[in-house]
């Protein structure tokens, strides 16, 4: 397989990149006097005694350490809403959304969050936020930057390329591709096309890993090895512009008058990566009956007690459906674990007739009924049996084993749809004859 140099391969791997030859130092992490004047600085993702195996830090070499700024001051009113998620009661019914609009006024990454639920406690490393993202204009035309010290972001995009400019280097990434940004580390998004629009899991618990594979043996699912990193690239700037944080639930900012993605060197295990969707290895049945989400878990932030994650991001890909005397789409279930949806494009199996689009999101909470709509029932229930290749869109999930309570602006939004549920399954008829 073919890396591109601006990456390094590999899931949790122990990195080492420098933009300046001799940048890195030798055998020790804080010399008394770094190679070209730089600071050095160590960013700590866990505890510091955690397990070795759950351990995260990196050192980085940067031009001006990360306390170089005046005291941060709260931001303006946004869009973003964080823990505790109480703004209006959590609902078991069926929710969903038409995809949000580009902005028609000059709005950035930043300005175009809108959180529609989340769950759980940032304070106790707990629960996720999910937001949708709509933007028209670089970060690097508003001068912004950002970390977010309440969790790490899981960023799909669904329309648009991004250039994320990261403290430990760039990352390129178009739809069905995702990229992490591990907690607290700094970038700025650029939007190549001039416009982008996508999804994000703030995940507040344990970081993402990708999930233990059990009966499947060595190889199947996301490989370690298409997971890649950025090498070092720096900003030496002296010019204004300002930094946005996010904490304790609140956006916060403070002007610099340098750019903070000013890291010439770093190496460790804590840094941002990407994966292409397109490398997912799909385990599907070739018997009989349709098998769990969990065998489309792509990344999982564990909790406790095992098996029951805080998050798993699960994707419904392009793959053979091969299965004799089975409902092949989604069957109708109700789960523990709640689910928020999202399409990156093409159209859902399980939502043949519909209503879900590209860039649009379902909320369905613990031990709420959903499934296949009347259209996709009936037509399942009929066809002919054989095995066949579908790939007719990309669609992903959220799941936690936390009910997921909505926002305000989520449930005001003009793009929920009303009557979603007596839409989708108020046509299914009843069948039974009382005949085997």
């Amino acid at each position: 397989m073919s890396i591109d140099t601006n990456y390094m391969s590999g899931f949790g791997n122990e990195f080492a990149s420098e933009a300046l030859e001799g940048a890195l130092p030798q055998g020790q992490n804080s010399p008394q006097k770094p190679a070209y004047g730089l600071y050095a600085e160590q960013v700590t993702g866990s505890a510091f005694t955690a397990p070795r195996s759950t351990n995260k830090r990196s050192w980085l070499y940067r031009i001006r350490p990360s306390v170089v700024h005046p005291p941060f001051e709260p931001a303006k009113k946004t869009s973003v809403r964080s823990t505790p998620f109480n703004e209006v009661p959590p609902t078991p019914n069926q929710l969903r959304w038409d995809p949000v609009k580009i902005p028609s006024k000059p709005t950035d990454f930043i300005d175009g969050l809108l959180t529609i639920a989340g769950n759980g406690d940032s304070y106790s490393w707990s629960g996720l936020g999910i937001h949708l993202y709509a933007a028209n204009k670089s970060m690097n035309d508003t001068k912004r930057y950002f970390y977010n010290a309440d969790g790490e972001l899981l960023i799909v995009p669904q329309q648009g390329a991004l250039k994320v400019r990261t403290e430990m280097g760039i990352i390129d990434a178009v739809p069905k591709e995702i990229i992490v940004i591990p907690r607290g580390i700094k970038f700025a998004i650029d939007l190549p096309d001039g416009q982008a629009r996508g999804y994000i899991c703030e995940n507040y618990g344990q970081p993402f890993v990708i999930p233990d594979l059990g009966p499947i043996g060595a190889n199947g699912l996301a490989n370690p090895r298409d997971f890649l990193t950025p090498v070092a690239a720096y900003e030496d700037e002296d010019k204004g512009c300002e930094l946005v944080a996010k904490f304790a639930g609140k956006l916060w900012r403070t002007a610099l008058n340098h750019s903070p993605l000013n890291v010439v060197a770093w190496h460790g295990n804590y840094a941002p990566y990407k994966y292409n969707l397109e490398h997912f290895n799909t385990i599907n049945t070739v018997s009989f009956d349709h098998p769990d989400p969990s065998i489309f878990t792509v990344l999982t932030s564990p909790s406790s007690p095992a098996g029951t994650a805080n998050i798993d991001f699960v994707i419904f890909p392009p793959r053979w459906m091969v299965a004799k005397d089975t409902f092949r789409p989604p069957y109708f279930h109700r789960n523990l674990m709640s689910e928020f949806m999202g399409m990156i494009d093409g159209v859902y199996d399980g939502k043949e007739s519909g209503g879900f689009s590209p860039g649009g999101c379902s909320l369905h909470n613990c031990m709420s009924g959903h499934g296949p709509d009347a259209g996709t029932f009936d037509k399942a229930s009929n066809m002919e049996l054989k095995p066949h290749y579908m790939d007719g869109g990309i669609a992903f999930m959220f799941e936690s084993r936390y009910i997921m309570c909505p926002t305000k602006a989520a449930m005001e939004s003009k793009h929920l749809q009303k009557g979603y549920g007596e839409a989708t399954w108020g046509d299914l008829p009843k069948l039974f004859d009382g005949k085997k």
